[in-house]
């Protein structure tokens, strides 16, 4: 049911998504639908956590953290107003860019596996890195503020005059489109790094230089811990690391994925 939502609402007219004709306060939210609710506000609980003490600390880092509370606040008060028709497209909006970059990034890893280099792998990251930027210009940049924003902002209105927390609302899905802007320069400015010859080995454009890199207190994923023999044991690779670009360190993994990293998130 709730593809089925997903797909009447992009196939409607420019600014019919918003609440349905029979919406009410306290209408029953479809099971898919809640299910999907749930498991979206577990990732951001966690992600709020994971930025605060999992990930380096990166340029991004400030509105990573704001980017994940505010999907979170979205979510649960969405889901108490009954508002999951729009939500749930906002969902899909934001989660199919991710699926391009998860994509790149597993054949980042593939392709120098065991040691030796696979040109498939290479290309497939390539074309990966391709879509990933593609696709978020275009759901993210184009269709969420034709598709959602209009629908919230203007038509909304029109279908329930008194509807409640409109600036709300609204103001927190324009501060997501800001944000989704902002790391959509980063994509922007790494593609005219390379198309200029600027970078020949991949690195997230959003890490600190040397000489204006901050002395943060270590995180949990940082500090030193103690393996069973007693002897010191150095950090592990933190869930910025892995995840690359960091939402959502270039030290475990090539790092041309950290750069997709432009794309949190979200």
């Amino acid at each position: 049911m709730a593809s089925s939502r997903v797909l009447e609402a992009l196939q409607a007219p420019d600014g019919a998504v918003g609440l349905s004709p029979d919406w009410t306060p306290g209408m029953e939210v479809p099971q898919d639908i809640a299910a999907a609710y749930l498991l979206q506000g577990s990732f951001y609980g966690h992600s709020i956590y994971a930025t605060l003490y999992m990930d380096a600390w990166r340029k991004d880092s400030v509105v990573m953290l704001v980017h994940h509370v505010v999907t979170l606040v979205l979510i649960v008060s969405s889901y108490a107003f009954r508002y999951h028709n729009v939500g749930i497209l906002v969902l899909f909006l934001h989660d199919i860019s991710d699926v391009q970059l998860e994509f790149t990034k597993l054949n980042v890893y593939f392709k120098s596996r065991g040691g030796s280099h696979h040109p498939l792998h290479a290309l497939a990251a390539d074309l990966g890195c391709l879509s990933f930027s593609l696709s978020w210009f275009w759901f993210r940049l184009y269709w969420f503020p034709l598709k959602v924003l209009y629908a919230t902002c203007h038509c909304s209105l029109r279908s329930v005059p008194d509807i409640p927390f409109y600036f709300f609302f609204n103001t927190l899905l324009l501060l997501l489109t800001l944000m989704n802007l902002y790391w959509f320069l980063y994509i922007v400015a790494f593609a005219a790094k390379v198309l200029t010859g600027q970078v020949r080995e991949l690195k997230d454009v959003r890490e600190y230089d040397a000489a204006e890199a901050p002395s943060p207190k270590p995180s949990k994923a940082e500090r030193p811990g103690r393996a069973r023999d007693g002897h010191p044991q150095g950090p592990s690779c933190d869930h910025a690391t892995w995840k690359s670009w960091g939402s959502p360190g270039t030290s475990c993994a090539t790092s041309w994925t950290a750069v997709s990293g432009a794309c949190a998130g979200v």
